[in-house]
């Protein structure tokens, strides 16, 4: 399982607590000091059957700066996820993937069931 995170986030301070706590063993990746890859994001989003939007960051500096709201959609699917794969600060987090399956933002509910799914 890779849990991708930025350590300073509340949230996935949070959620790392929750897998912690619930012995759920977990390689961590800043997603800061180690952005996906555009390779990464095709492959996540098209396995989470989450809408792309859900990828990104909507409450980062980054995206409000860049005016991203408006932006994105006149934008491609290609072109939000080569703009995602150019800072880790863009993305939703935490992440957590686990066999092929991927969850984005730290919603218990939805973790527990993939833990019991999956165990």
């Amino acid at each position: 399982m890779i849990f991708l995170c930025y350590p300073k986030c509340s949230t996935c301070r949070k959620a790392k607590k929750w897998l912690e706590e619930n012995d759920i063993p977990f390689s961590e990746r800043n997603i800061k000091d180690e952005a996906p890859s555009l390779e990464e994001l095709k492959l996540w989003y098209s396995q989470s059957g989450l809408p792309l939007k859900k990828f990104f960051n909507t409450s980062g500096t980054i995206y409000k700066s860049m005016n991203l709201k408006d932006k994105l959609p006149s934008m491609t699917e290609g072109e939000q996820l080569e703009l995602l794969a150019t800072d880790g600060m863009l993305v939703k987090r935490p992440i957590l993937i686990w066999n092929e399956r991927v969850l984005v933002g730290f919603n218990q509910q939805e973790w527990e069931n993939l833990v019991k799914e999956l165990r």
